[in-house]
């Protein structure tokens, strides 16, 4: 039996589903049981999580329990993770990337076009900082679930909302008539380093499980993870950082985009050979602390906002 931890949320538990048919689809023999959590991040919901915790309320009652066995992995939005994990802990597998854009959600028909000031609800400072390039944004805390955002949106407190592609797609809740979707582009909006990725976090100690989860791992995104958090380790970032970044990896050829507003606004990218990606990053992430404020970009290679998985 394979007990799989996750968070009591519908995107947690449709995440954690999909990891359960991933593990019994590579294994037949396996049984599993999911086993929901509560963590300090869905406790405490009236303050932004920079106020008590970052990404850590979101994961230590996770570590606990797989340190003291009660679960066998614990299922993450790998944007949620900390940089650093509990001693004996490792993320052993990942599942295939979801699209890595973030959605710009208003209500049907509603035109805020023309207006100085539009209210857009996001407790994110990597949203807020670049949703206000794009539009006169006065941005207000939002917290809760998705759907819950949601509703606050239908209700009126926001203007608009703004949300992970992923997670819309995975609940299918694209097709609201009574709203209108604007899949923000890499261009306009740098997501958060793992965003659309579900990582599968398990102690580093279980040959017999970690054999199981390889199976399971989709290295492409498993890659593009690796780039993303070894960035964000070396820029010392958490949720109290307004940082985006993005890799994109190919067999040859690795494209890799990073904003930053730390002091000044950085947002550029970069593309070279995937056997090179440490270079490339340590290239980009140099780059951003020489250039802040200019904008600038090293390499361009656009992605069409057609395709509905990034990076494909």
């Amino acid at each position: 039996m394979i007990r799989i931890g996750t968070r009591g949320s519908a995107l947690a538990l449709r995440q954690a589903e999909l990891v359960r048919q991933a593990i019994e689809q590579c294994d037949k023999s396996v049984r599993t049981e999911i086993v929901t959590i509560r963590t300090k991040g869905d406790r405490i919901l009236d303050v932004p999580l920079t106020d008590f915790g970052g990404k850590g309320a979101f994961v230590e009652e996770f570590e606990q329990a797989l340190l003291d066995k009660s679960i066998d992995v614990a299922v993450h939005s790998a944007k949620d993770m900390p940089m650093e994990l509990a001693g004996g802990l490792a993320i052993s597998a990942v599942l295939k990337r979801e699209d890595a854009r973030d959605v710009l959600l208003t209500r049907r028909g509603e035109d805020l076009s023309g207006r100085d000031k539009i209210c857009i609800g996001t407790s994110s400072l990597r949203r807020q900082e670049q949703i206000k390039r794009l539009l006169p944004a006065e941005c207000e805390t939002l917290r809760g679930n998705v759907t819950t955002r949601i509703e606050k949106l239908k209700a009126g407190q926001y203007d608009g909302i703004l949300l992970a592609a992923a997670g819309l797609w995975r609940l299918t809740l694209t097709e609201d008539e009574t709203l209108d979707y604007r899949f923000l582009s890499f261009d306009e909006m740098i997501p958060a380093g793992g965003q659309g990725i579900i990582a599968i976090e398990a102690r580093s100690t279980d040959e017999k499980l970690k054999m199981l989860l390889a199976s399971v791992n989709d290295g492409k995104a498993m890659r593009e993870l690796q780039i993303e958090r070894y960035m964000l380790r070396a820029l010392d970032a958490g949720c109290h950082e307004p940082i985006g970044v993005l890799s994109q990896v190919e067999e040859l050829q690795t494209h890799i985009r990073l904003f930053t507003a730390r002091d000044q606004v950085f947002a550029g990218d970069i593309v070279g050979r995937t056997d090179a990606w440490q270079q490339l990053a340590d290239e980009l992430i140099a780059k951003s602390r020489s250039e802040k404020g200019q904008n600038g970009k090293i390499s361009v290679q656009r992605c069409s906002d057609e395709k509905r998985s990034a990076g494909q």
